[in-house]
């Protein structure tokens, strides 16, 4: 992640520029949210990955851009994180699935046309950062369960878990064209509120390496984290990109199972 809270998106220049000012990742200069603690999430130290091996796994596109990622957890519903649909148009939005190279026109798009903000989302480092975005179609890929209260054990510090996204590889805005995936351990709650006073246990996890080296950043924001074939959490914050001491924060998505099924199955 960059010192931007947010994993937001991939317009070259623009997004470089914001995160040296402490703005979303993807976020315009001119339209600049609150200032919050800096933070973003992308790809870093991680491999290449195909939709082919990760069909739930999807693009968000913004006026036609990468702004964040998502993973379809109904034929017309994509989980994602609600810092990256919070003031955005639902007309704005359209999902591209199983397009492993963003520059190609391979997979299928479908257009939003509802989106679900966590009512208590307020900002990434208060929680509550989840959202599902509804689709005026169905698609035809395989979708991924969501993590359940019952799966506290999938929640074990050490745990391996793989985050995909097409975000910046190296936290200097050199963004992905391709999907990109990371396989990092949860840490401890207690390891997450030492580097993070804002850490929340019951909203949020994190997941990372001691000596960094390995992590999601900009443009990651919204994407999956998975463990044994579940969404466990959704890429939301974190201090830079795969710095030492500075794990990424996600989304706790077992804290939001009842509330994301609602969406999912309505």
């Amino acid at each position: 992640m960059a010192t931007t809270l947010h994993r937001l998106v991939k317009f070259i220049g623009v997004a470089a520029a914001a995160v040296t000012l402490g703005l979303a990742p993807g976020a315009m200069a001119s339209a600049a949210p609150p200032p919050e603690p800096s933070m973003d999430p992308l790809i870093v130290g991680g491999t290449a990955a195909t939709t082919q091996q990760y069909p739930w796994t999807v693009a968000l596109l913004l006026d036609g851009t990468q702004w964040c990622g998502g993973t379809l957890a109904a034929p017309n519903k994509v989980v994602t994180a609600a810092h990256c649909t919070a003031g955005k148009a639902v007309s704005r939005w359209q999902i591209v699935a199983g397009r492993t190279d963003l520059r190609t026109s391979e997979g299928h798009t479908a257009k939003v046309t509802k989106v679900w903000q966590h009512p208590g989302y307020r900002s990434v480092t208060q929680g509550d950062d989840v959202a599902v975005m509804t689709l005026d179609r169905n698609l035809n890929y395989t979708t991924l369960p969501l993590a359940k209260p019952a799966d506290s054990g999938l929640y074990k510090a050490g745990t391996q878990a793989r985050a995909l996204g097409w975000g910046d590889t190296t936290g200097n805005g050199d963004y992905s064209d391709t999907l990109r995936q990371v396989v990092v351990p949860l840490t401890s709650d207690q390891t997450c509120a030492s580097a993070y006073s804002e850490y929340k246990s019951a909203s949020m996890v994190c997941a990372g390496f001691p000596q960094g080296g390995k992590d999601t950043c900009q443009a990651d924001s919204g994407g999956p984290l998975v463990i044994n074939g579940k969404l466990v959490g959704i890429t939301s914050w974190g201090e830079g990109c795969a710095q030492a001491g500075k794990p990424g924060v996600y989304a706790r998505v077992s804290s939001y199972y009842t509330q994301l099924s609602t969406q999912i199955s309505s």
